[in-house]
């Protein structure tokens, strides 16, 4: 494609889609071959090595995985992209890959459930030094980043409370330490937000989520500089979290759509966030687009769109959640988010099931929240039904 800079939606649709293996196909072939031959001993090897572009073994990459990656480079702003079989394994083979023992990782108490329990559990166990800060404490991250870490690692908008992160100014105390700064922004999307314009070395996605965006196939991808992106490349390579071509065409595929559903998105869940902001029965909306929000100013400074996620407390205990659910019509009780179809759930059966109802009180967590992922339905369709169950409970 030619060689200038394009808008997000017309990078959604056309970046990675030029591969010159596809020649003229008008969309992405899916490749399923496990390997790719070569009747030049000496061209084998240059690919082989990197010395030259080609394909050898889809635990790797393949031409299908590779056009997915080369799209979220590109709407990332980045220099090198690789993919993984889920989000958890873009999240894991990441840390991984830069926290060996006796190393130090600063990062805060919310984040994705399976991203917690990496920090509560798994990492203390390896002699790695985890500090988790209160989210909305920048004073506390710089802080503690200013003491010595390795990496730090933020989610902005977090997982399930919504809450922001000044990535800007977190990734300067990073900086100063020469601490490795990763994103997950699986929440904002590049549509909304791109965490490496402001500072971060590492962005990364839960693709499952808002870029496949119809719940029909999993994926995860990284996205930063060339170098870092090639030591997690090669942790991948071996540790074998690798993508497959199937789901990376229907990601690819559900990407050409990102920023039409998106678009909608934001606007919907502005206008539902503002309706439960002012009901009698919820006691708490968590949404940046909200005025009251805490990190309001922050995200407006660094989004160009506040999300299709939101969470809200109802004014009681979990048992008035088992009985507003239910009565929700237009909305799936399932364990996912950024679908066109609106989906929900608590997150003690959702972001957050892998953890105790202890841990969950420690992260902040609520036991009535509800995490509300909205689809692209109509909005007065989603209030009509917010409406009807809040009338039962």
């Amino acid at each position: 494609m030619e060689n200038r800079k394009f808008s997000k939606a017309t990078d959604a649709v056309w970046a990675g889609e030029d591969n010159p293996y596809f020649k003229e196909a008008v969309t992405t072939p899916i490749v399923n071959s496990v390997a790719f031959a070569y009747k030049d001993l000496d061209e084998w090897y240059d690919v082989s090595t990197g010395k030259s572009d080609g394909f050898i073994y889809s635990r790797n990459t393949n031409p299908t995985v590779a056009s997915l990656e080369e799209k979220i480079r590109v709407l990332e702003g980045a220099e090198a992209a690789t993919a993984f079989a889920t989000g958890m394994a873009a999240i894991s083979n990441t840390l991984f890959t830069f926290l060996k023992p006796g190393k130090r990782v600063v990062s805060v108490k919310d984040t994705y459930g399976g991203t917690s329990k990496l920090f509560l559990d798994f990492f203390p166990a390896y002699n790695v030094e985890v500090k988790l800060c209160e989210t909305g404490n920048h004073e506390e991250l710089e802080y503690e980043i200013a003491k010595g870490c390795d990496l730090v690692y933020l989610e902005t908008p977090t997982n399930p409370t919504l809450k922001i992160i000044d990535i800007k100014r977190i990734a300067l105390a990073a900086k100063n330490v020469g601490a490795v700064v990763v994103v997950d922004n699986t929440f904002a999307t590049p549509i909304n937000q791109n965490p490496l314009d402001l500072g971060a070395d590492l962005v990364l996605h839960s693709a499952t989520k808002y870029l496949c965006g119809h719940s029909d196939a999993m994926g995860g991808v990284l996205a930063g500089s060339r170098e870092l992106v090639q030591k997690v490349f090669h942790f991948r390579e071996i540790n074998g979290a690798s993508l497959q071509a199937d789901p990376a065409y229907m990601i690819a595929r559900g990407m050409k759509t990102l920023e039409l559903r998106i678009s909608r998105q934001n606007e919907s869940a502005m206008k539902i966030a503002n309706y439960l902001n002012g009901h009698s029965k919820v006691s708490q909306v968590f949404y940046p687009g909200l005025e009251t929000h805490t990190g309001h100013e922050i995200a407006k400074s660094q989004m160009r769109g506040f999300g299709g996620m939101l969470s809200f407390a109802l004014d009681g205990g979990y048992d008035l959640v088992e009985k507003f659910l239910p009565s929700l019509k237009l909305v799936h009780l399932a364990a996912s988010l950024g679908s066109v179809s609106t989906l929900a759930g608590p997150p003690r059966t959702t972001s957050h099931v892998e953890l105790t109802e202890e841990q969950r009180a420690l992260l902040g967590i609520p036991e009535s929240l509800i995490r509300y992922s909205v689809g692209i339905e109509s909005v007065d369709d989603l209030l009509t039904d917010l409406e009807t169950a809040l009338k039962k409970i």
